[in-house]
């Protein structure tokens, strides 16, 4: 395993060397990728300086251990990594920003009947957006995540791809990046499975090998959304309301939108189901639910759009409206005032709030944030 990793390493850090004593902030959150990514870029001679973001307060969470990112305990485990291959490292208070661009958002969007993407936000507005600022403050020409995202650049500028390991593939969490933006971040992991990642963890002996990753959402790391979302005022997201179905008929009571999300089939204890929850009002309180078959979607409205690259005329371009979705043939209509799909086969429903992601092929176009669905 160590030649496998031998020759991985020399093989990104020989893509890496026309960047040689450029200076780049590593986005350090640590855990594995990020560890990685900055060995790597010290490894192909950049002037890398590591920085963790403190986004949120910790010891407000009743848990121990919970592995979620960002946390202290992340904070101490990037500064060894940083430490064991001799690179400056800061931690910047971002706090403020996280709770502005993220946090109030996401609380809310369940207020009113959307299902946020807070890691969408998170990329958006703080790791590309405020980390893009103080890469300014440094002098640093670019900003290295460690995102499973390809970067190629050509004649025609910057194109962004999936990433190598399908299971990891994060393009489209990083589908509103703008191509200002993105012209700016460096992915030197993108290109590698999981299991690859950890091989050269271990060939470099870092002491995030073997970190367990969680899938919590980093500010909620115990997992319960709903005592979050109390604990930070929600109120109207709480208010008792009927159960509908698309013809208005009652079916049922529930104690608030905020239980709900969009696409919702499991836990909803109603008669003569399968139901699916394809509604929630913010104003009335109701969530409607209609059977599968009526719940299927083909247009969708995408608002807060951000291209890397616009298609071609003549180019297929595919959509995928949730994570777990396979991209699916759509047709587009780009407008003033956001962007319009139809999708050839109707697909899965997707909340108000998600991201569309647009893709040619493996080549992430864009995207944006969904603001109907039908």
């Amino acid at each position: 395993m160590s030649n496998h990793a031998a020759e991985l390493s020399k093989q990104i850090i020989a893509d890496l060397a026309p960047l040689k004593g450029v200076r780049v902030i590593a986005a350090m959150s640590g855990g594995v990728d990020s560890s990685v990514m900055a060995v790597l870029l010290k490894e192909a001679g950049l002037d890398v300086v590591g920085v963790f973001l403190n986004v949120w307060d910790y010891a407000r969470e009743d848990v121990v251990g919970h592995g979620s990112c960002c946390s202290l305990e992340d904070s101490y485990d990037a500064r060894r990594v940083a430490d064991h291959i001799g690179i400056p490292f800061y931690a910047m208070d971002m706090r403020e920003e996280f709770r502005r661009d993220v946090i109030d958002p996401f609380v809310n969007d369940y207020e009113t009947g959307r299902t946020p993407n807070p890691c969408e936000r998170c990329n958006r507005f703080v790791k590309f957006g405020a980390l893009l600022d103080a890469a300014d403050q440094l002098e640093a020409q670019y900003v290295a995540t460690g995102h499973y995202v390809q970067r190629r650049d050509d004649a025609d500028g910057i194109h962004m791809y999936k990433g190598s390991d399908n299971k990891k593939d994060q393009s489209y969490f990083l589908a509103t990046t703008s191509r200002k933006q993105a012209e700016r971040i460096l992915f030197p992991v993108g290109n590698l499975e999981k299991d690859d990642t950890r091989a050269l963890a271990r060939f470099y002996k870092l002491s995030t090998a073997e970190k367990h990753e969680s899938q919590d959402i980093c500010f909620i790391p115990a997992g319960d959304r709903i005592e979050f979302l109390k604990r930070e005022g929600a109120t109207a997201g709480f208010r008792a309301g009927d159960i509908v179905d698309l013809d208005g008929n009652y079916l049922g009571k529930h104690q608030g939108i905020a239980h709900y999300t969009l696409g919702q089939r499991k836990g909803l204890g109603l008669p003569n189901g399968p139901w699916h929850v394809v509604a929630l009002d913010g104003v009335t309180a109701r969530v409607m639910v209609a059977h599968p078959e009526d719940a299927l979607i083909s247009e969708v409205d995408v608002v807060e759009l951000g291209w890397i690259r616009l298609p071609n005329a003549d180019e297929q371009v595919t959509a995928k409206v949730r994570y777990q979705m396979k991209p699916a043939a759509c047709n587009i209509k780009i407008a003033d005032d956001g962007l319009h799909l139809l999708f050839d086969e109707r697909q899965k429903p997707t909340a108000p709030g998600q991201v569309a992601a647009f893709y040619a092929g493996d080549e992430l176009l864009g995207g944006g944030i969904v603001s109907a669905a039908q």
